[in-house]
């Protein structure tokens, strides 16, 4: 299948200080920071070659959507266009706080390997857990390594008072669009949240919230012991593991080669994967995009 070009939006004329994954962040003074959604997907921490329509908006205008909703304190000061979002700047907490309510991803990898052990849970794929469980990670430009409370403490980066405060705040706000997607027709089945400290050192919710920060199912599709349907990237995730692009990925970092370049997405998962954060946007909101 040929290869479908999207054109990103103009950036600004500065050049980014930091260019994630799929957005690009600038220091535009005054302690405010411009964030640029884009269309880029990533998929096992690498950025694929191709590009996925709406994408970006639909990221940006979901997590203001969910800054407002959530009513917990946030870095966002307001929307700029559908794409970018200022907001403050902050002291970030080198800590992705990982929620997971269903037994998935590396999560199930890592049970079923006896790498991490979860109490009265049996190794069916995509059960519910008895109790959503936090279960943060390292973050890194390369790849994202499980990492325990203790470890947190030990590196300096939170006390342990600040840990619970953290991992409550995490779950709760787990809970809080867990509600919103069962009344929308959805499992929320895990979420991936970041924080950082202001100047008075209180913890505030930051970066992004949606579906590059959570895996959404729908109801009606839902059954354990199978692969799920997802509202978000998950499609591509599937594809790229059965096209063997995500065991040579796995055998290089084990053996510490270089990255190999990443196939170009086909033209109708593209197509498939823009509609369904199209989709996963409106249902959850109630707006259209």
């Amino acid at each position: 299948m040929r290869k479908m070009t999207h054109k990103e939006p103009t950036p600004p004329p500065q050049v980014p200080f930091k260019r994630g994954k799929v957005k690009d962040v600038y220091d535009i003074g005054n302690d405010q920071l411009l964030f640029v959604f884009t269309d880029r997907v990533s998929a096992y921490d690498v950025v694929l070659p191709s590009t996925i329509p709406k994408k970006g908006e639909a990221l940006c205008k979901m997590a203001a959507f969910w800054f407002d909703y959530l009513k917990t304190p946030h870095h966002m000061v307001r929307l700029k266009d559908p794409q970018r979002m200022i907001v403050r700047k902050l002291k970030m907490i080198p800590v992705e706080c990982v929620v997971r309510g269903y037994l998935y991803g590396s999560l199930y990898e890592r049970f079923t390997k006896h790498e991490i052990f979860l109490p009265s849970v049996e190794p069916v794929l995509a059960a519910k857990l008895p109790e959503p469980i936090f279960d943060p990670t390292t973050k890194s430009e390369k790849k994202d390594e499980p990492i325990t409370v203790e470890q947190i403490e030990d590196e300096g980066w939170l006390d342990a008072e600040q840990i619970a405060a953290l991992k409550e705040r995490t779950v709760s706000i787990y809970k809080t669009i867990l509600d919103r997607a069962d009344s929308a027709g959805f499992i929320l089945a895990d979420l991936k949240l970041e924080f950082g400290f202001d100047e008075e050192e209180n913890i505030i919710l930051a970066d992004s919230v949606g579906p590059d920060e959570f895996r959404l199912w729908p109801k009606e599709s839902y059954a354990p012991g199978k692969v799920q349907e997802s509202y978000d990237k998950q499609p591509i995730r599937d594809w790229l593991s059965k096209v063997g692009y995500k065991k040579n990925l796995d055998q290089a970092r084990k053996q510490g080669m270089p990255v190999p370049r990443p196939p170009d997405i086909p033209e109708d998962l593209i197509s498939e994967t823009s509609r369904r954060y199209i989709i996963a946007y409106e249902r959850l909101t109630g707006l259209k995009l």
